[in-house]
């Protein structure tokens, strides 16, 4: 098994965290510094930052989080980083991010392979928000924001976006894209402020009945339809 590969079974950190640890030559395996062709054997012993990597009893996770706005969606040892607000017994890493601000659906997983299979915009997986502004939303504002604008010397990509019924000031958009904060640069752009941001699904999984600051194990048919659409 590659080093980067062990790293992310072991639980770790995520497969693209253990490329920046090998790509800035803190992981030793058996007293040499590792590389990405690093093979792992059984009897070997790997270092991070001298401490000794240990494979812990494994057990398969996959969640989803309500995340409440004020959660950071980090690994780092700040207050209010959404591993230690969850807690869970297997050291899991969230799948993507959601800004500070923002509240709703994030994945997150012990199967450092998966990650960026999910999390990476490239693969083209779908993100759903509703979104509340200050003023009402205008259409033209929808149809232009669904072909796509240019933020930040970026084109978004086209989107599904539409007003949400009965009401003035919210409308939903579904994304397959993942600029920083985009959807907030988005409506920026056309002098909006969003008032409340809430992600509601990825991929084909939702948030339901699943109250704020809570979180569930993906059922058994979830994972098998995740799995088939990063197949």
């Amino acid at each position: 098994m590659k080093i980067d590969k062990y790293i992310a079974y072991s639980g770790y950190s995520s497969r693209r965290k253990a490329c920046d640890l090998i790509d800035e030559k803190r992981v030793v395996v058996n007293g040499k510094i590792a590389t990405f062709s690093t093979k792992i054997k059984e009897d070997d012993v790997v270092l991070i930052d001298g401490e000794l990597l240990k494979i812990k009893p494994f057990l398969p996770t996959f969640i989803v989080y309500n995340k409440p706005k004020g959660i950071i969606c980090t690994t780092e040892k700040i207050s209010g980083n959404i591993i230690d607000t969850i807690n869970h017994p297997q050291k899991i890493y969230p799948i993507g991010r959601l800004d500070k601000d923002s509240e709703g659906l994030i994945l997150l997983t012990n199967q450092g392979e998966l990650i960026d299979k999910i999390a990476n915009a490239a693969h083209g997986h779908e993100k759903e928000y509703i979104v509340t502004l200050n003023f009402p939303v205008r259409q033209q504002f929808i149809n232009d924001i669904t072909d796509g604008i240019k933020i930040h010397g970026e084109i978004t990509k086209p989107c599904k976006a539409f007003i949400e019924p009965n009401t003035k000031r919210i409308f939903r958009i579904i994304l397959t894209q993942g600029l920083n904060r985009q959807i907030r640069r988005m409506c920026n752009a056309f002098d909006y402020q969003v008032l409340k941001l809430q992600r509601i699904r990825v991929m084909n999984i939702s948030l339901d009945k699943l109250k704020i600051g809570e979180w569930r194990d993906l059922t058994e048919n979830e994972v098998k339809q995740i799995m088939s659409q990063l197949n």
